[in-house]
């Protein structure tokens, strides 16, 4: 497999262009990696490898007045860190891509797309894109509720979430290796 590029990468990005969806990852600088998806949500990394970065909020006043906008709070303390430990599950392997896919869908509902059996090998190509900047080891992990081990998202689309956002409703991915940490959020306004 050839070492992926910024041009995929970027590429791969737009799979989030119809939905609220801001994915950036940071260098990993902390033991307790928490501390790194913290300054991801107040928006203070850049990608590690000058890569493009997707953040919807970037030139809007809400960003502008709170930095944070629009995570409602982010770990800052052991407390907080172990709070934010227990509102997220550890996604299986095999269900990663999936997940990826559906967080690029607005309203996380595969079943809802017209044609999705038409568009999904492109969607699935640019996630696996997305995946393999992350090398055997990482750790992914969601906000989501699913039911069965292995799920398939396409299959049991999203219903549950605890919130990140000062939305009602948001879901995320937390990709986590020695290196580096990804934060993939869809947020939903409604």
């Amino acid at each position: 497999m050839t070492e992926l590029t910024a041009e995929e990468w970027a590429d791969a990005l737009e799979l989030y262009e119809y939905s609220y969806t801001s994915v950036s990852v940071a260098r990993r600088e902390h033991e307790e990696w928490w501390l790194d998806a913290a300054a991801i949500m107040r928006g203070q990394t850049a990608d590690p490898r000058g890569w493009r970065s997707l953040d919807p909020d970037e030139d809007e006043d809400a960003r502008r007045d709170d930095p944070l906008f629009p995570f409602a709070k982010a770990p800052a303390t052991p407390e907080d860190v172990a709070r934010f430990r227990q509102r997220v599950t550890e996604v299986p392997w095999s269900s990663v891509q999936s997940l990826v896919v559906l967080l690029g869908i607005p309203g996380l509902d595969a079943a809802k797309v017209p044609e999705f059996d038409h568009h999904r090998p492109e969607m699935e190509r640019r996630a696996r894109l997305i995946i393999s900047r992350f090398p055997n080891g990482t750790r992914f992990y969601s906000n989501v509720g699913w039911k069965a081990e292995n799920p398939d998202f396409y299959e049991q689309p999203v219903r549950l979430t605890d919130p990140f956002s000062r939305y009602g409703w948001d879901a995320g991915l937390i990709a986590v290796n020695d290196a580096e940490v990804e934060m993939i959020w869809y947020f939903d306004p409604t």
